[in-house]
């Protein structure tokens, strides 16, 4: 079955401010999101994102109350989405998805996957403009990343 990759906010903005958007394109081809996170991005989305309205309105209400609204539908749609894994990289929305019982990765596991794919040769050049964006990329996960991605 195919398996439904559904992205937060954060990996849109990261990636398009490094000018690497269709790396999701390149490693996933199709990536869902949500309306509330369409809104959020506040850009218009390729053609390859699909954006879909999340159905249980009280699953969203319950998860607004724990992380922002963007997190909360794109965490409220992989509930409704069977084999689906959900890109997040604020950690109280990844804490939420681990009880949830939810698959997750982050804009950095991406990135470690199109290296893996053989779609990059290398993940450093990649990490080295995320530093020089406002996302926080700490000493000790790009270590575990340059480790992950066979490259330390």
């Amino acid at each position: 079955m195919h398996k439904t990759i559904i992205s937060d906010t954060s990996c849109f903005i990261v990636l398009t401010s490094i000018n690497e958007l269709e790396l999701l394109q390149k490693v996933y081809g199709e990536i869902t999101t949500t309306i509330e996170v369409a809104v959020e991005f506040g850009e218009l989305l390729p053609d390859w994102v699909i954006v879909e309205k999340v159905t249980d309105s009280y699953n969203l209400q319950l998860l607004e109350m724990q992380v922002d609204k963007g997190e909360a539908s794109a965490l409220a749609l992989a509930l409704e989405t069977p084999n689906s894994t959900i890109i997040l990289d604020d950690y109280k929305a990844r804490k939420v998805a681990e009880k949830l019982n939810l698959h997750y990765t982050g804009t950095i596991g991406v990135i470690i996957k199109a290296k893996l794919k053989g779609i990059i040769p290398s993940i450093k050049p990649f990490l080295d403009k995320i530093k020089q964006t406002d996302f926080r990329l700490s000493d000790e996960i790009e270590k575990q990343a340059l480790i992950e991605a066979s490259e330390q």
